[in-house]
């Protein structure tokens, strides 16, 4: 439709960079223009005859793209300034500004990292706000970026409700449709929600990452959804470049693969032309937005200037093709369409080009001298937020009367008026006071609903709170664990569960690179709260196998900001949850609560029928303290066990047989906390016993035990004589041979024999 950049590229611009060859293109584009010129139109006047984009509207989108460019321009030339730390750029990909002026700041945004037209375009929603100075604090990695705080550069911002995200390969689309069935679900429980109703939630990616499994599983749950008429109103934007760093998809494969995908709404639109493409952006949208369904809007663009700064495409890509992608730049079209169209003469652009540049150097340079973080703690400020006293309060604020006996369906049934139980009835007793306290409590997994669980841990939930608050979802750890970030981004108090540990590790950079990091990536200015109930970990008879005996907890202890809790007996269970819960409304930390599943129903310690591994119901007014052990035989000197799980009626049990062979009186330590480990009290117990055993069900390498070995001795008691319990760096076998890689009662008193040797 309109001019572009000779072919090839005049002799004299090829020992220039690529960012420098875009940067003069487009100022000889604009001089060297010789097409024809219309009238000017008004403000509110069509752009171009048949275009729903008026005038003010073109002139500002083409504000937004020279804005994102010359970030991108700034970026590469101080980079090697040390000013900027960040030269992946947004060039070719300016269109998308017509999905942020077609959309709304209040539509929860998930975005790409090429979306610098986006952010600038949606900077224009809120009076006050400076695209520009914001952007260049987050490029120089300044405390004062409003987005991260310095952590990271991301696009975000809180007023303009766009959750930051970092890498974005395809990680933050589960989360995104999670969101947009969270904004479906709290209006049905008329929880109140944090942005309109009518709101839908964008998420834009790279074509290359729509091949990723993490994306697939999204447009699948996207589609299972729609298929069952339930609304989901998400615009997934694939932002459709043709190359992912230097691969490059097959032309046609995004329109190919989506275009008649069931279920799976899907639109087109060029991101190059400003005047085409806001049309179909418009029409996309305005779809989503009234059928409640999950669009996909497949956006062309073009990446130019390179991947990132370090990116010399010149030596991979052939110069005939580098000048055919530069001159299909986006702002040649925007230009020659100002110019067409009688908006703008070539002077204004390049006046207005020159401006926005001036600009943009201007505040990348007062941003390199604002304060950087420097300390620690100032890194890790928002990560872990933890106000104990409140957590504490909130943790023994028990439910009302009238609605725990509606719970659990009559005064007579509440359970602390009930014989001892078994983990798992504890466990379940505890969840139906959690729904009872928080309305805006959802609980949800495979299996959980009217099945009440693999091992009925859920059972009576789903009849006691109704299916808008108990549900069963799709058989997909990652779009479980992606709709729990939806519903707590929306004020919900979600309890997703993982029916097995071995089941989360296909999922579980839902937790470690999305949940987790939000806090600390948003400057905690945006939280995810959730308990993750889990259950795991070894010993289970006569239903085993490695997908039902995992006890890799290594893979939990590695991800920053969670909290891990882990309890070995019902009473500690439930007043663990509501210390989860707690730390979950109070400090929006991201926990999981790990079940044991041999446990579940325990009811004998040391021998048939005693019935000491029964425990009473505590009173819905008590919980635990974050980091509290629980400790058996306090008194004892002689050794002390560390534990947690399964290994605390092994250990009691093998204490008392130390007791009888060696003479010992014995400590038993239960954790109970895995995640932090408390240090302090490990150190304690360590000074004031003899010897150390540490029982740990995990594996040699990597397990929690070398985690308590490293407090004893950073503590200063590594000279004493220490054994270690653990399992073998082995996966679990099938049936009693599952036994022969994990402690048993006879492992833990050889060593204590050891320690008496």
């Amino acid at each position: 439709m309109f001019a572009t950049v000779p072919n090839p590229i005049p002799a004299r611009m090829k020992g220039l960079n690529r960012a420098e060859i875009c940067d003069v293109n487009f100022q000889e584009f604009v001089r060297n223009w010789q097409g024809q010129v219309q009238p000017k139109p008004a403000p509110d006047e069509a752009i171009l005859d048949g275009s729903a984009l008026d005038a003010r509207g073109f002139r500002e989108l083409f504000e937004s793209q020279l804005i994102s460019r010359h970030l991108d321009l700034m970026a590469r030339v101080l980079r090697v300034q040390n000013k900027v730390f960040y030269t992946i750029g947004s060039s070719g990909h300016e269109g998308n500004a017509m999905v942020a002026r077609a959309t709304r700041h209040t539509d929860p945004a998930f975005l790409h990292y090429r979306s610098g037209g986006f952010m600038a375009e949606r900077f224009r929603k809120l009076p006050g706000m400076d695209p520009i100075m914001d952007s260049a604090l987050s490029f120089a990695a300044s405390a004062e970026d409003p987005a991260s705080g310095g952590r990271h550069k991301v696009w975000g911002s809180k007023p303009l409700w766009v959750l930051p995200q970092t890498s974005t390969i395809a990680s933050h689309l589960p989360k995104a449709l999670g969101t947009a069935i969270a904004i479906e679900t709290a209006k049905r429980l008329g929880t109140g929600l944090p942005v309109p109703e009518d709101s839908i939630v964008i998420c834009s990616f790279g074509d290359a990452s729509a091949n990723h499994a993490t994306a697939q599983t999204a447009f699948n749950a996207a589609s299972w959804t729609a298929y069952q008429k339930l609304p989901a109103p998400v615009l997934y934007v694939c932002e459709d470049n043709g190359i992912g760093i230097s691969v490059k998809t097959p032309t046609g494969w995004i329109g190919e693969s989506f275009r008649h995908r069931p279920d799976l709404d899907y639109f087109f639109a060029d991101g190059l032309d400003l005047v085409t493409g806001y049309d179909d952006v418009l029409r996309a949208v305005e779809h989503c937005r009234r059928t409640r369904r999950p669009t996909f809007l497949h956006l062309r663009t073009q990446r130019i200037m390179g991947h990132a700064g370090t990116d010399f495409e010149i030596e991979w890509r052939s110069i005939e093709e580098l000048c055919a992608v530069e001159a299909g730049d986006p702002l040649l079209r925007s230009a020659a369409i100002a110019l067409e169209s009688g908006l703008m003469s070539k002077d204004e652009i390049l006046a207005l080009y020159e401006d926005t540049r001036r600009k943009c150097f201007a505040a990348a340079e007062d941003a390199d001298r604002r304060p950087r973080i420097e300390t620690l703690e100032h890194v890790m400020r928002p990560l872990a937020p933890y106000t104990p006293d409140a957590v504490q309060a909130e943790a023994t604020r028990a439910p009302s009367l009238e609605a725990r006996i509606k719970a659990f369906g009559g005064e007579d049934k509440l359970p602390e008026k009930q014989a001892p139980k078994h983990l798992a009835i504890q466990i379940n007793q505890a969840l139906h006071d959690l729904l009872a306290k928080y309305p805006e409590t959802l609980l949800f997994g495979e299996d959980v609903a009217q099945k009440g669980g693999v091992y009925t841990v859920t059972k009576g939930l789903y009849k006691a709170f109704g299916s808008k608050r108990v549900f069963n979802t799709l058989l997909d750890e990652t779009m479980i664990l992606g709709m729990a970030q939806g519903f707590a981004n929306m004020g919900l108090l979600p309890i997703p569960e993982i029916q097995y540990l071995a089941y989360l590790h296909n999922a579980i950079d839902q937790l470690r690179g999305e949940a987790c990091s939000l806090q600390f990536f948003s400057n905690d200015q945006f939280r995810n709260p959730m308990v993750v109930r889990i259950a795991g970990l070894g010993y289970q008879r006569g239903f085993g196998g490695h997908f039902h005996n995992d006890n890799s907890v290594t893979a939990l202890r590695d991800i920053p900001g969670l909290v891990v809790g882990c309890p070995s007996r019902g009473d500690d269970a439930a007043m663990m949850l509501r210390t989860l819960a707690a730390l979950a409304k109070v400090d929006g930390r991201v926990t999981a609560f790990l079940e044991p599943i041999a446990l579940y129903m325990t009811k004998d310690l040391y021998e048939a029928g005693d019935g000491q591994w029964l425990t009473e119901y505590p009173a819905p007014d008590q919980a635990l303290v974050l980091g509290e052990e629980r400790v058996y035989n306090a008194q004892a000197t002689d050794c002390v066990i560390f534990t947690f799980g399964n290994g605390v009626p092994m250990s009691l049990r093998a204490a008392r047989a130390i007791e009888r062979k060696h003479g010992w009186q014995v400590r038993v330590v239960d954790l109970r906390w895995l995640v932090p480990l408390n240090h302090a009290a490990i150190a304690k117990h360590a000074g004031e016993c003899e010897r150390i055993l540490i029982v740990d069900e995990g594996r040699f390498s990597a397990g929690i035990g070398e985690g308590v070995i490293t407090a004893i001795t950073e503590a200063g008691f590594g000279g004493k004589p220490l054994k270690r319990v653990v399992g073998a760096d082995t996966y679990t076998p099938l049936a009693g041979a599952a036994f022969l890689v994990i402690p048993k009662d006879e492992d833990i008193l050889a060593a204590a024999d050891a320690l008496a040797s």
